[in-house]
């Protein structure tokens, strides 16, 4: 069996940028996130955020603008870069970047940050169970980390309304790898048990494309997206579509 390593995005960041940033899953999570932070009592005033695993800063962009000094971390050297020429042309003088793996900025001295963004990193992590206390160092005690993550249940939900039976048999492994499509997603059971583990305190829980994923009309993605989104922000909160959420959001408040 081929060792896990953690997954950088070098060399198709563009790709990135256009199967998921810039299609309705990546609108949709966009739009989730940034309602359930801009929530959060820390960041109605001025606020330092660390988003770790940034890759293109999108989300840490959108808050760079409502005020906020966000610094972006990576290990993927393509994906700041697009992140810093975002900032530049959008004159945020509050964006900085830092291409350091989670290990490294958990491991050398490092200010702590009252929010902290984890957003679709664990899954691609060689031992994720790992980052929790990892992340853990770089809150400040009281502050909240906000991870998101590749939700296993609901990949196989998925995978047994479409048909793919032997797929869910095989418990969602195939030979043959989708570069954008991530490989170890995790079961939220276990990621709450590693967070509360570690210390951290459930605040709140977010499904995200509880809806989206599933519609039989893959058009109405594109067609009836605002329909589609406003349904997903009024039950994404709610049992049990959260936890059909491809993604599951977790706010998490630091002992």
């Amino acid at each position: 069996m081929t060792a896990k390593t953690d997954r950088s995005f070098d060399g198709i960041a563009a790709k990135f940028a256009r199967n998921i940033y810039s299609s309705t899953k990546g609108e949709l999570r966009q739009a989730v996130l940034l309602r359930d932070l801009l929530e959060l009592t820390v960041l109605q005033q001025p606020c330092q955020v660390l988003d770790v695993g940034a890759g293109q800063g999108q989300l840490a962009l959108a808050l760079a603008e409502r005020g906020h000094n966000v610094h972006l971390t990576d290990i993927s050297a393509e994906m700041l870069q697009i992140a810093q020429q975002q900032a530049a042309q959008r004159g945020l003088s509050t964006v900085s970047v830092e291409q350091n793996s989670l290990a490294e900025l958990a491991t050398s001295p490092q200010r702590q940050y009252p929010l902290v963004l984890c957003h679709a990193m664990l899954e691609w992590l060689a031992q994720p169970e790992l980052a929790l206390a990892q992340l853990k160092q770089l809150v400040t005690p009281g502050g909240v980390l906000s991870l998101m993550f590749y939700n296993k249940d609901a990949k196989r939900f998925a995978n047994m309304v479409f048909g793919n039976f032997d797929y869910v048999a095989a418990d969602l492994q195939v030979k043959k790898k989708v570069s954008l499509n991530p490989q170890h997603p995790l079961q939220p059971a276990e990621v709450l048990q590693w967070c509360q583990q570690t210390g951290f305190t459930l605040l709140a829980k977010t499904g995200v494309r509880c809806f989206h994923d599933y519609l039989r009309d893959r058009s109405l993605q594109q067609s009836h997206f605002a329909q589609l989104l406003a349904l997903e922000l009024q039950y994404n909160r709610t049992e049990p579509y959260a936890s059909l959420g491809r993604y599951q959001h977790l706010l998490l408040q630091a002992p």
